[in-house]
Parts: structure tokens; sequence; C-alpha cells
């Protein structure tokens, strides 16, 4: 009976696989060399224009920061490395705790806090 039964498991594996649907392989067409070309300069033309807006859009950030005289990075932000481009702290006018930051039972400090959030 084992025998049978696996004969008739090997003969049903055949069957599925020799009427299995294959892939059929199609050829695509090359397109000529002309168009290929075409599509080559274009996109050097792309990223040369490209290049040169981020150049442009760099050299007017020198201007901005040749006119205020902050740094700012190459994305027109200011740089915080440096001290001019850094905000001073508000400070609190109330009383503070021991480790100098503003004591929020008071409420002088809890106003000011509003004022600068």
């Amino acid at each position: 009976m084992k025998k049978m039964l696996t004969l008739a498991a090997i003969a049903l594996f055949g069957f599925s696989t020799s009427f299995a649907q294959t892939a059929t392989t199609t050829t695509v067409k090359q397109a000529p060399k002309k168009a290929a070309t075409a599509v080559k300069t274009e996109a050097k033309k792309a990223t040369t224009t490209a290049k040169a807006d981020v150049k442009t859009e760099a050299k007017k950030a020198e201007k901005k920061v040749e006119s205020t005289g902050a740094k700012l990075k190459a994305d027109g932000t200011p740089d915080m490395r440096y001290k001019e481009n850094k905000t001073t702290k508000v400070v609190a006018p109330g009383p503070k705790k021991k480790d100098g930051t503003a004591d929020m039972r008071y409420k002088a400090n809890k106003e000011a806090a509003k004022k600068k959030g």
C-alpha cells in the first residue's frame, strides 16, 4: 500500500510540473543611439543646472553673511557654532533656584515663561 501511495504522489507531482505555465520571454527593442545620447545630454544639463543653482544659493548666503555679520550654513540657516548666532537666554525676573534656573513657584517667573513660549 505504501508503494502505491508513493507512486501516486510521484505521478501527481510529475503531472503538476509538466503542465505548469512557463514565462514567455520577449525581446525589447533597443532605442536608437541618437535617442539614448539625447537622454544622456539632457541628464547632464539637468545636473549641471542643479549644481549651478546650489552655487548661486551659496553665494547669496555669503553675501547675506557679509551684510548682516551673522554666519550662515549653506542652506541659509544660522550656524550655531558661532557666538553671534546664539541668542541670549531670557533672564527670569523673579527668584532663582540654587542651580541658577528660574523658580517656577513664583508668579513673575511663570509670566516670563508664558511670554517666551
